[in-house]
């Protein structure tokens, strides 16, 4: 890490306890992403209940090479097992690990891309048998039932309308396998 980490306590005492918890939560950070460049933690106690009840907020900032910041924070207002500090610091560490992975697969180009679904128009119905046929822009027709529409849309379309599709190959040729109407 670029710089040192940054532990604020607010509404607290600072703990040795606390502070070596945080710093090894960090070091777990930087077991998965070497790179981060700073990291900021602040560890409040919102409530001034006078023996239990207390219920401890944890904020994780990190910021990457990239200027990208990543922000994840664990105060449900309701969950006592904040009650805590560790179980508090635990769940916003782990919060801010997910965001982290996320972004390393990212930066590593590990994510999946999805190709956008084809675009088409209704070229014929034959309403009666529940059936019709796609015109794909390259000018080949593909059939299509309407069980494979979406929404049970089947009584809406008419000839000419826009949909999307997902092909796929069925017993006597190419078949959408989905269909929905724009």
């Amino acid at each position: 890490m670029e710089s040192e980490p940054h532990i604020a306590f607010e509404g607290i005492d600072p703990s040795d306890a606390i502070n070596a918890r945080v710093v090894s939560e960090i070091g777990k950070l930087e077991r998965l992403f070497g790179r981060i460049t700073a990291c900021r933690v602040i560890i409040s106690k919102p409530q001034k209940r006078h023996r239990r009840g207390d219920l401890y907020a944890v904020s994780v900032h990190l910021t990457l090479p990239d200027g990208k910041d990543l922000h994840a924070d664990r105060n449900p207002p309701k969950d006592h097992a904040h009650e805590d500090v560790y179980v508090a610091i635990r769940d916003a560490f782990s919060a801010a690990r997910r965001q982290l992975q996320d972004e390393v697969r990212i930066l590593r180009g590990k994510v999946k891309h999805h190709e956008s679904p084809l675009e088409a128009i209704i070229g014929a119905l034959v309403a009666e048998e529940d059936y019709g046929f796609i015109e794909t822009e390259d000018g080949r027709e593909i059939y299509f039932h309407r069980n494979s529409v979406a929404n049970d849309a089947f009584d809406t379309l008419a000839v000419g309308d826009r949909v999307t599709f997902s092909e796929a190959l069925g017993d006597k040729g190419p078949q959408a396998s989905f269909v929905k109407p724009f």
